[in-house]
Order: C-alpha cells, then structure tokens, then sequence
C-alpha cells in the first residue's frame, strides 16, 4: 500500500451561535456563545442529546451551516465568510462520514470512492491508484468490485470512510457514524478510525448520542445541552470527575455505574431513623485504579461492603473504575475518609432502610 499521509488542521469555535427563523417569523436559537479549541491531530468527541445542536455546530465545519454570530476557523481560516474559490478550498481539507452511508447503489466500492476525485477534476490515470490505496487502507481489497447492497453495514461505513479520505483532508467529520452499527462492527470502526488518526494525524471531530464511544476513541470531548457547551476537557478527567448534571446522566448508562433498579426503587436522601445504609458512587482513578482498598476497608477496619455494580475500564492508557457500594450509615463517613485519604473520588448517592 503507497502511503497516503497529510496532516491535521486546527478547529476553532469563537463565540459562535446559529439563529433559525422559523415559519411565522419567531427566531429559534440552536447554538449559543459556543467557544471551543480543537487541537491539530486530536480526537474531539461532541455529546448531547437528540436536538441539542451537534449536527449544526458540526455542519459549520464544513460551511454547510453558517453562524449567526461568531467564528468558525478551519487551520486559520474563517469558514463562515468564505465563498467561492475559497469555500471550495476549505471543503477538500474536511472530510465527512455520514450516519447512514450515503453510497450511491449503482456504483461499486471503488467507483464509490472514486466520485469525490472525479467530481474534485483529478485525471483518471491518478483515481485509480488513489482508490485502491484507499480500499487497502480500509480492508476491503477482496470487496472493490461489489455493490453496496451485497456489503454489510460495517463495510458500507468503511467506505464512507474511505470516500471521505479521497481528497486528502486534514480534517475528518464523523456524523454518528457508528450509531447504526451493532456494538461489535461499532468497535471494528472506531479502531480503523484510530489507526488513521494515528497513521495519518488528521484531526477527528465527531458527534455522538453515546458515551461509550467517546471513551473508546476520544482524547477530548465537549458535552452540549440546549445550544450550549456545559462542560469539555480531556475524556478521562470528564469521566473521572464529571460536573455537569448532563454528564453524570450520559455517563449513567456507561457500564459499572448505573445502580440496579432493586436499589434504585428504594433510594432516599434521607438517612433512615436507624439502621440502614448508605449508597455511595467510589471513583478509582489513575494509579489507584486496582487498588484493594474495598478489602481494606472490610479487613482493617471491620466496615462490611456491599458491593451493588462496577467496573474498571480504561480510558486512554490509563485505568478507571467506577464502583457503587453500600454500608452501613454508622460507619460511612468513616469509610469515605478513609478513601479520600487514598486519593478516591466519593459521592453519597442515598440511603436504604
């Protein structure tokens, strides 16, 4: 496979908003006072629920979208102003990779990702070797001859990735890529979009509905509620020590940190008049991430744990375990010392009689 290398630009948001005027003329605001830096050559991951404004905030990228108010800079260059010759420039540097394929069912795997050089004026003699570097890149050298229909979703998607690739961008847009995956082709995606991250040094910006896919891929992620960004920073000290109610209720249906209902159902944030138990959220992070300290608490100092649901994950290269326990309401504070003293993260949760 020849080499096919470029490398990433900066994203910038400054204070941007997009304003939509709705039938009747009533404005509806989409996106406010968004301020965001996206490093050359990082994985950026945008969060937020359905209509929260990821899909705008990441069509401007592209100058699909243009903003009301504010900037929108690709490697330096303000997309929102850009026309013509120039509009046209910025478009070849940004790649997209769409939810549901977009491939054209009369066209073959190569002849998919042949269509951006055609369309981009590239002379035949040059499409064909850069298509087939391309198919290489992806894995699907044995598939270049066959229609989408006879592919599966997971193929289709490298495609998408593949077509997106064509032009040689610096940036790559990954439009809930994966959402229409099931969890296993899901992993194979994301860990080919890695492999280009890592190969290639483009910069990835992706919108997403799913935390788990924000932990297996991104570096960085901003969470977006309402048409604002309410919390970013680097994914593992999001999920280490999540701020924003928002983030704490995407990460509630990550693995190991969702309370089962049988708990749940009986939860209060009132201690019971006697007796009872205390639900606590403890957070392992770091190098104190395989410590035994549940044990300790248990054989040093005699405080029964009840261990209700975790994991230990990683995030990164680095180790995170997210465990939630219940004691007794007695020795509780004296417990959650303990482990604030060892560098864990506690969080009383409630009570149960």
């Amino acid at each position: 496979m020849t080499d096919i290398t470029t490398e990433g630009a900066s994203i910038a948001f400054d204070k941007v908003g997009k304003a939509f005027t709705k039938a009747g003329g009533a404005t509806v605001n989409a996106l406010e006072g968004i301020s965001l830096d996206v490093a050359p050559g990082s994985i950026t991951g945008i969060i937020g629920r359905s209509g929260a404004g990821k899909s705008t905030l990441l069509r401007m990228v592209n100058g699909l979208e243009r903003p009301t108010t504010g900037k929108v800079l690709v490697g330096g260059e303000d997309v929102g102003s850009a026309k013509g010759g120039k509009l046209r420039a910025i478009r070849r540097d940004v790649g997209m990779i769409f939810q549901h394929f977009n491939l054209l069912s009369s066209r073959t795997v190569a002849g998919n990702i042949a269509l951006p050089l055609e369309v981009a004026g590239m002379p035949s003699a040059q499409i064909k070797p850069r298509v087939a570097d391309l198919i290489d890149r992806v894995g699907l050298s044995a598939q270049a001859g066959r229609y989408p229909a006879e592919l599966s979703g997971g193929q289709k998607q490298r495609i998408g990735i593949a077509r997106a690739l064509a032009t040689g961008p610096k940036v790559l847009l990954s439009d809930e890529a994966t959402s229409a995956l099931d969890p296993e082709t899901t992993q194979t995606v994301l860990a080919l979009l890695k492999d280009i991250n890592r190969d290639l040094g483009l910069t990835i910006l992706l919108i997403t509905h799913e935390m788990a896919v924000v932990r297996d891929i991104a570096s960085h992620v901003a969470v977006i509620d309402a048409g604002r960004i309410v919390e970013h920073g680097e994914t593992y000290d999001i999920f280490t020590a999540p701020q924003h109610a928002t983030t704490r209720s995407f990460l509630s249906g990550v693995t190991g940190v969702t309370l089962p209902a049988f708990v749940k159902d009986r939860l209060t944030q009132t201690p019971p008049a006697a007796g009872g138990e205390e639900v606590i959220r403890v957070t392992f992070a770091g190098t104190h991430a395989t410590d035994p300290m549940l044990a300790r608490l248990t054989q040093e100092m005699g405080i029964p744990v009840n261990t209700l649901a975790g994991a230990v994950e990683e995030i990164g290269t680095r180790p995170f375990g997210n465990l939630l326990v219940s004691m007794p309401v007695a020795q509780a504070a004296q417990a959650r010392a303990c482990l604030d003293q060892h560098g864990l993260l506690t969080e009383v949760l409630g009570y149960v009689g």
